[in-house]
């Protein structure tokens, strides 16, 4: 995050707005931005670019917490979520909206800023998932296509598995390139001549 946070708040009362505004002045040195028509909320947030967004609203709708999703905002920065009362399951459909704080019973300011702390860890926590679990799926597909590589080797040249791995090692330092991408390779020209 950048040294200004940049905070877009989404507020129709411009009171409550103003209330909101002041808190965060007091707690930091914030770039402010109002927004008091949830309407085309995707395209607004789009639009600004901001570090972090925070939504006042009495009663969510589903249709609201879809832009949400829609917007890829929740996965790109964190979302805290003020709400008066909430309906059964909108909880959790904010939270797999990709909100990253959902507080019911409104939004006072005096905890507007702790509230957004939390939400900011909480966000960064889930990115740190998210990157782990991409990377791991990156690393499993990638021991797949060794394994097939090495496979092919065994049939074709009637060595071990180990011997097997040592020649796609062999063969990866020689091109400068990663085990996995000559493995790759191996198994992509394997399909073409097959």
């Amino acid at each position: 995050m950048p040294a200004q946070l940049s905070i877009i708040i989404v507020e129709s009362d411009r009171d409550r707005a103003l209330q909101i505004v002041d808190s965060l002045r007091e707690a930091g040195p914030f770039d402010i931005k109002v927004i008091s028509e949830p309407t085309a909320l995707a395209r607004k947030i789009e639009e600004h670019q901001p570090d972090i967004v925070l939504i006042d609203i009495a009663n969510p709708s589903r249709d609201i917490l879809e832009e949400l999703a829609v917007a890829s905002g929740p996965m790109e920065r964190p979302v805290a979520m003020f709400v008066d009362r909430s309906d059964e399951g909108l909880s959790a459909a904010a939270i797999e909206a990709g909100v990253s704080a959902y507080v019911i019973d409104g939004m006072q300011p005096a905890r507007v800023k702790p509230i957004l702390d939390a939400a900011i860890a909480r966000f960064r926590m889930f990115q740190r998932m998210r990157t782990e679990l991409a990377e791991t799926k990156r690393a499993l597909e990638e021991r797949k296509v060794i394994d097939r590589a090495k496979g092919m080797i065994m049939k074709a040249r009637g060595v071990e598995e180990d011997e097997a791995y040592a020649i796609l090692r062999k063969a990866a330092m020689n091109q400068n390139k990663r085990v996995a991408d000559v493995a790759e390779a191996l198994v992509l020209a394997a399909g073409l001549l097959s």
